[in-house]
C-alpha cells in the first residue's frame, strides 16, 4: 500500500501534472507547425526551385522487384526529401521556442527590476524637519 500512495502523491505534484500539459500542448504545437510547413512554407518553396515537393526527393538504393512467388518487393531508398522537411520544421520550432523564451526572460528582467528597486524614503514629518532646523542653528551657533 505504501508504494500505491507514494505512487499517488508523485503523480498528483504539480510539477509532474504541469509536464503532462506540456507534453500534451508540445504535440498539439508540433502538429501545427509540420501543418504550417508542409501546407504554406513548402508548396511555395518547391515552386521556387522548378515545382518540387521536398517529400517525394528520395535515391533509390535498389529498384523494386518481384520474388519468385509473384509478390513485389518494395524499392529500398534515400529519402532525403523527408530528412529536408524535418530540418525545416524543426528550424521553426526552434525559432517560435527562442522567441517566446526571450518574452519570457524580458517579462522576468522587468519584474525583478521592479522588485530589486527600494521603495523611496519617506518624506519627514514636520517635526523631524523643526528639529533639523534646530539643529543646523545650532550648529551655526558655535
Amino acid at each position: 500500500m505504501g508504494l500505491l500512495k507514494e505512487f499517488k502523491e508523485f503523480a498528483v505534484k504539480g510539477n509532474v501534472i504541469d509536464l503532462a500539459v506540456g507534453v500534451i500542448i508540445g504535440g498539439a504545437f508540433g502538429k501545427i507547425v509540420s501543418s504550417f510547413v508542409n501546407d504554406v512554407i513548402m508548396p511555395p518553396l518547391g515552386l521556387l526551385v522548378g515545382g518540387v515537393d521536398f517529400k517525394q526527393l528520395k535515391l533509390v538504393l535498389k529498384e523494386e522487384t518481384v520474388d519468385a512467388a509473384g509478390e513485389a518487393v518494395a524499392a529500398v531508398t534515400l529519402n532525403y526529401g523527408m530528412f529536408i522537411q524535418n530540418v525545416v520544421d524543426f528550424a521553426i520550432i526552434a525559432f517560435v521556442i527562442f522567441i517566446a523564451i526571450k518574452g519570457i526572460n524580458r517579462l522576468n528582467r522587468k519584474e525583478e527590476a521592479a522588485a530589486a528597486a527600494p521603495p523611496a524614503p519617506p518624506a519627514p514629518t514636520p517635526s523631524e524637519k523643526l528639529l533639523e532646523e534646530i539643529r543646523d542653528l545650532l550648529k551655526k551657533k558655535e
